[in-house]
């Protein structure tokens, strides 16, 4: 007869992610993660595998968390630049006011291993693919409404926002200046006419 888990998997699952989003792959020991996680190594192989089977199920509960959020956010406002606004502005002062400053840990994964590692490029890229998505589903409801002229390529200005979305969260690791960020939103979200 299997042995029940006396443990709950999606809490210590979360406990992994957050660990991982902080100090990366390679900085985090096993040690950080039964320490934060409350569980101990052989029940981590168990649960979710090794070390890098358990990064992915955290990033792949990361990304689902990650795209839902963005797709809510954007939903949130009637106005589709509005949306865009509020969230590109929401992105540089959540980055100023968090300490420490994580970003996000797609993007921080896509950095440290996507170079070098096949399976985390493919899925990093397919979170960018996610985005490209929800983005294109925003500016095609701003299209419809009449908000937004009609652009001969809604999915080419989705994935231009994703690239400076990447950028912007990107750069908000050396804390620019303030100014330096909203000038480029202001200039990224022109496109949107």
């Amino acid at each position: 007869m299997a042995r029940l888990r006396e443990f709950d998997e999606q809490k210590a699952l979360d406990a992994a992610m957050h660990v991982f989003w902080e100090k990366g792959f390679e900085a985090t020991s096993l040690s950080d993660l039964t320490s934060k996680m409350g569980i101990q190594r052989p029940s981590i192989y168990s649960a979710f595998g090794d070390k890098k089977e358990l990064f992915e199920a955290a990033l792949r509960k990361y990304t689902q968390f990650h795209a839902s959020n963005v797709r809510a956010r954007l939903q949130k406002k009637s106005s589709v630049k509005e949306a865009f606004r509020s969230y590109f502005e929401s992105i540089v002062t959540e980055e100023y006011e968090e300490r420490p400053n994580r970003g996000c840990f797609c993007l921080n994964t896509m950095v440290e291993l996507a170079p070098h590692d096949a399976k985390f490029e493919i899925l990093t890229r397919e979170h960018q693919m996610y985005l490209s998505a929800i983005f294109q589903e925003t500016i095609e409801r701003g299209i419809r409404s009449g908000e937004l002229e009609n652009v001969t390529n809604a999915l080419a200005l989705a994935q231009t926002l994703v690239v400076s979305l990447i950028g912007l969260t990107v750069m908000m690791k050396s804390r620019p200046d303030r100014s330096f960020m909203n000038n480029s939103i202001e200039l990224t979200l022109s496109l949107l006419k």
